[in-house]
C-alpha cells in the first residue's frame, strides 16, 4: 500500500507539471488529472443464439456485419471462448457468478433465482465505484423475488425479467428498475434496449460505468413460430425482402443486420462522448445457434465449422465469437486461441476495476490474453446440461 501511495503521488505531481506546461488552468488540469486516473468503462454486448459462424469475421460469407467486422479489425478475435452453457439461463448466470455448471445456481432453463450469496460481477463492480446497468434479457430471478438486476447489483435495470417471456419482440410490458414499463403499440424491444442502453451510457459518461447489454436477437419467438412456422419477428426485411429464401431466413437476416447496425450506432456514440479510448467492449452470444421458430441453423452455415448447435454440448452448441476492443491497449487486428468461458469473465472485469471476486470461484481473469501478454490457463472446462 505504501508504495501504491508513492505512485499515485509521483504520478500526481508528474501530471500536474505536465499540465502547468501546457499553460492548463488549474480546474482544467484537475479535470485532466481525473480523467487519466479512472477506471475503464466495461460494456459488455451478448446477443442471443447468435453462431459460430454468423459473422463475417467468423467466415459468414452471406449475411453483412460490417460494424462486428471492424469491432474485429480494431481489437482482439477469440477463437475458442465458450458460453457458459448451451442455452440461456445458466449462461447467463456462469457469466454473473464466475461459476460454471457444476456449481452454478441455475443449471438449466427454469424459474429458478440465484440467491443474495450468489455474488454477481456487478456487486462487485458496484463497490469499487462503477455505476451498474443491465439491459435486455436477465431470466436469473423472477418479480418480487431476490434473484433481481437490482437486488445484485444493478444500479439500473430494464427489460425481461423471464426468458420465455422474451420471445415475444413486440411485448406488452417490461420492466424498469422494479416497476412495470409498458411499451406503446408496435414498439419492438430490440429498439427500445438500444434506446435504453445509450441513454445509460450518456448519463454515466462522467462516471466509470459497467453496461451489461443482453440483446434477445436473434432469438426466435418460439410460440409464434409453433402457430405460424415464422418465429423470426421483425419490423422489416431490409434488403432481404427480395432475397428467394424462407421468410423465416429473411427474418433472421434482418435480425443480424438490425443489431449490427445498433452496436455501430453505440460505437460511434462512445468517440461522440469522447469516451472511446477509455471504454473496452466485449461482444459475444449466449450459446450455439439455434433450429426454432422456423430458422435453420444450416442456412447461413451458422455453426461454421462446428459440430452442434444450440442445446448441444459439442463444440457448436457451446462455442462461441468473442470480440473484445479497447484501444490503444488491445491490439488490432489480432486473433487468439487462448481457451477461456464466461465464467472467466466476472474476474477479468474486476480485474479491470482494480476489484476481486469472491475466493473459491472457477474463474480466472483472462485480461493478460487480451492485453497480449503470457495467461494463466485452465486444467480443464466443465459443463454439464
Amino acid at each position: 500500500m505504501k508504495n501504491d501511495s508513492v505512485s499515485r503521488r509521483s504520478f500526481l505531481k508528474a501530471s500536474l507539471a505536465s499540465t502547468a506546461a501546457l499553460g492548463l488552468s488549474p480546474a482544467l488540469a484537475a479535470s485532466y488529472i481525473k480523467a487519466a486516473q479512472r477506471k475503464p468503462n466495461i460494456i459488455y454486448i451478448m446477443v442471443d443464439d447468435l453462431g459460430y459462424g454468423d459473422l463475417g469475421c467468423y467466415g459468414q460469407k452471406i449475411l453483412k456485419t460490417p460494424n462486428i467486422d471492424k469491432l474485429a479489425r480494431e481489437g482482439m478475435r477469440f477463437t475458442d471462448c465458450y458460453a457458459g452453457s448451451t442455452v440461456c439461463a445458466p449462461s447467463r448466470c456462469c457469466l454473473m457468478t464466475g461459476t460454471h455448471t457444476g456449481h452454478t445456481r441455475i443449471r438449466g432453463n427454469s424459474s429458478l433465482s440465484i440467491l443474495p450469496e450468489d455474488v454477481t460481477v456487478a456487486e462487485v463492480l458496484k463497490t469499487a465505484g462503477y455505476k451498474t446497468g443491465i439491459v435486455g434479457k436477465w431470466g436469473l430471478g423472477q418479480p418480487e423475488s431476490v434473484g433481481i438486476p437490482n437486488k445484485k447489483g444493478f444500479d439500473y435495470w430494464f427489460g425481461y425479467l423471464n426468458q420465455r417471456h422474451a420471445h415475444n419482440y413486440y411485448p406488452s410490458v417490461l420492466w424498469e428498475n422494479t416497476k412495470l414499463y409498458f411499451p406503446e403499440v408496435g414498439e419492438y424491444s430490440h429498439d427500445l434496449f438500444t434506446k435504453k442502453a445509450m441513454k445509460f451510457i450518456s448519463d454515466n459518461k462522467n462516471n466509470p460505468f459497467f453496461l451489461y447489454l443482453s440483446y434477445t436477437i436473434p432469438h426466435a419467438n418460439n410460440e409464434l413460430g409453433s402457430a405460424k412456422g415464422d418465429g423470426m419477428e421483425v419490423p422489416t426485411y431490409y434488403e432481404y425482402e427480395k432475397e428467394n429464401w424462407p421468410t423465416p431466413e429473411k427474418g433472421f437476416a434482418a435480425m443480424i443486420k438490425r443489431m449490427d447496425t445498433d452496436i455501430g450506432r453505440i460505437m460511434t456514440m462512445l468517440k461522440r462522448l469522447r469516451i472511446d479510448d477509455n471504454t473496452i467492449v466485449f461482444f459475444t452470444s449466449d450459446n450455439g445457434p439455434h433450429k426454432e421458430g422456423g430458422h435453420d441453423y444450416t442456412f447461413f452455415d451458422s455453426n461454421g465449422p462446428l459440430r452442434g448447435f444450440k442445446r448441444d454440448l459439442y463444440e457448436g452448441g457451446i462455442r462461441v465469437p468473442m470480440i473484445v476492443r479497447w484501444p490503444d491497449k488491445v491490439s488490432g487486428g489480432t486473433e487468439n486461441n487462448k481457451q477461456w468461458a464466461f465464467w472467466d469473465f466476472p474476474h477479468t472485469a474486476c480485474e479491470l476495476a482494480s476489484a476481486k471476486m469472491p475466493d473459491g470461484l472457477d474463474g480466472i481473469s483472462m485480461l493478460p490474453a487480451i492485453l497480449g501478454k503470457d495467461q494463466k490457463e485452465h486444467e480443464y472446462l466443465y459443463w454439464e446440461f
